[in-house]
């Protein structure tokens, strides 16, 4: 009843409400997109359209159809890419900051092995400053993390503000040097915290750095200091310090996939598309 070729046709009228449109989106004769609309309506047995010389328009059975000729046509795209890409062979050096070591990219990860079980799949964890290094030195085929201000490169995937973030039982004195916890550099939430200190005048003191995502979140959870980390991947046991203490804002952070031009027919293609179709994924499960 509800063939994809059909729906596609139907989508695209109900979108544009003209015929001749949807043609020439579907690169077909306007005949045939009547034809696939006049076969659909005979096979459910209900007129979707209102048609006269200068409109076409849903009806009532049009609109609750094209909500689920949507969702009919994602879950066949999704089986047709499923299946087209299952015999793809090779190997994917994949590279990721470990800000999302604590989200959900491991069941992602591991989604993308069970599709692809011909592929060899390499992980590297590091900051993302190091990851733009192994990249441009050919050492990785993907990187995901963050993006340093003015670089263009890479697939942008989002861009969210970064936040103070510490132990709300141990907030630091407004009066006293500011306890930081830090990566090392090539750090770029590193960077941007110290910019923004500067910025404000606000005097500060390092108090643990650690190359490990791990060891930050063990010292802010003991009230040693306090740190930055984008707002979606905030980790358990943290928490976003009220702007009562008066922080300077550290703006924004851009992730991205470096890599992700490649064609989806390759393992490393394949696998930034799926990054891309499912950045949902990318924060902190709470």
């Amino acid at each position: 009843m509800f063939d994809p070729i059909l729906l596609a046709s139907f989508k695209l009228v109900a979108e544009t409400r003209s015929f001749s449109e949807a043609a020439r989106r579907l690169n077909l004769r306007q005949p045939t997109v009547s034809q696939h609309v006049a076969r659909l309506e005979q096979s459910i047995g209900r007129r979707l359209f209102v048609r006269d010389t200068h409109s076409v328009t849903p009806t009532a059975d049009g609109d609750a159809l094209l909500a689920h000729a949507e969702i009919i046509l994602q879950a066949h795209d999704r089986a047709r890419r499923h299946f087209a890409a299952a015999e793809l062979r090779g190997r994917v050096r994949f590279g990721t900051s470990e800000d999302f070591v604590t989200s959900r990219l491991p069941a992602l990860l591991r989604d993308f092995t069970r599709r692809h079980p011909a592929v060899d799949l390499e992980l590297v964890v590091a900051l993302s400053g190091r990851l733009v290094e192994l990249y441009d030195a050919g050492q990785l085929d993907l990187a995901l993390g963050k993006r340093r201000l003015g670089d263009e490169r890479g697939r942008l995937i989002r861009r969210e503000a970064l936040a103070w973030v510490g132990n709300p039982l141990a907030l630091p004195d407004a009066h006293a040097p500011l306890p930081l916890l830090l990566f090392p550099e090539p750090s770029i939430s590193r960077k941007a915290v110290l910019d923004a200190l500067a910025r404000a005048g606000r005097a500060w003191r390092i108090v643990c750095t650690s190359g490990s995502l791990t060891g930050l979140i063990a010292a802010a959870e003991a009230g040693l200091g306090v740190t930055a980390q984008a707002r979606s991947l905030i980790s358990r046991g943290l928490s976003e310090l009220p702007p009562e203490l008066g922080l300077p804002d550290l703006g924004e952070l851009e992730f991205t996939v470096l890599g992700a031009d490649r064609p989806e027919t390759t393992p490393t293609g394949a696998l930034a598309a799926l990054i891309s179709a499912n950045t949902r994924w990318l924060q902190t499960e709470r």
